[in-house]
């Protein structure tokens, strides 16, 4: 990708600055880490057995572990080292605990761990045609971010998806490691929360769905493991849980901020419950009221979290 300035109604080419280090783009993603991946920072150059882990982090929200790697060179495989990383976290998961816990202030157990939620990210300002196509299976716990540093101060970061990965990674796997980690690790997706429900639930799913993404590029789904996520930038706007009978959508604003004067949400301030938010719409919609009436809420849900 080029990236141009505009000076007088002409473009300019604004000239990349490459890392010289990959210890340079260590410190610009640890320092940055909560408003670039949505993570929380643990430690920096977590040395366990024969490993050493540039970056260990912490997803709140699906309360898991993330090991990131960053990498100048291209010589390397993403799918040995990934999860040889994932092994090793899996085969000694006190000591990340241990690690946790001597980073924070608030005590993490066991139990508190969703370890099946966990994955391993590569950033680098290069990926190979080959490193890119590794990826291309639907159930791989591992990402790969680009990352690239301009003149003008400006920071490319994004995430290299390859949307057309259908194969699960268990099925082509002939590795030990990989068959063990993929015992304990699973990524979740759509169909794991649709596979089986009512088909008048699902098509209210992707009726509200296509309007979501309509919305903006910066809105992005994010399959968990008991919901489905929606995402504005790195934030989570709503999230779904289809059940039997219907749906619970969660909105993720505090109480006494959504404007509802129909009154169809319910307050869940204070109670648990699987989604983000202190606001809950049950679907479908009882009386006369339209699917409209919800996409204003998510609107308001939208709005708020891109402040």
């Amino acid at each position: 990708m080029s990236l141009y300035r505009i000076e007088k109604e002409k473009v300019a080419l604004v000239k990349e600055k490459p890392f010289k280090l990959e210890k340079e783009i260590q410190a610009i993603v640890e320092k940055n880490l909560q408003s670039l991946l949505g993570l929380e920072f643990i430690r920096s150059e977590f040395a366990l057995n024969s490993f050493r882990i540039d970056s260990l982090a912490f997803d709140m929200e699906k309360k898991s572990f993330v090991i990131i790697e960053y990498k100048r060179d291209k010589n390397f495989s993403v799918i040995d080292q990934g999860y040889a990383y994932l092994s090793l976290m899996l085969n000694n998961k006190a000591e990340f605990i241990l690690e946790y816990n001597e980073s924070r202030s608030e005590s993490l157990k066991r139990s508190d761990v969703d370890w099946s939620q966990s994955k391993v990210v590569f950033i680098s300002p290069n990926f190979t045609t080959y490193q890119k196509e590794a990826i291309n299976f639907k159930d791989l716990p591992i990402e790969l971010w680009g990352i690239k540093y301009f003149a003008n101060g400006t920071l490319l970061f994004e995430q290299i998806i390859n949307r057309t990965s259908k194969e699960s990674i268990k099925a082509v796997a002939n590795s030990e490691t990989i068959k063990t980690v993929s015992q304990e690790i699973k990524v979740y997706s759509e169909q794991d929360h649709l596979e089986n429900k009512k088909s008048d639930l699902v098509n209210i799913y992707n009726e509200i769905k296509e309007f979501l993404l309509s919305l903006g590029e910066d809105i992005t789904i994010q399959p968990k493991k008991t919901t489905i996520g929606f995402k504005v930038g790195k934030k989570v706007f709503c999230d779904f849980t289809i059940q039997n009978n219907d749906i619970r959508l969660f909105l993720n604003v505090k109480k006494g901020i959504l404007r509802d004067p129909e009154k169809i949400t319910r307050d869940m301030s204070g109670k648990g419950h699987w989604g983000n938010g202190d606001y809950e719409v049950r679907l479908p919609l009882k009386d006369d009221l339209e699917i409209d009436y919800v996409f204003g809420l998510l609107k308001q849900a939208i709005n708020k979290n891109r402040e």
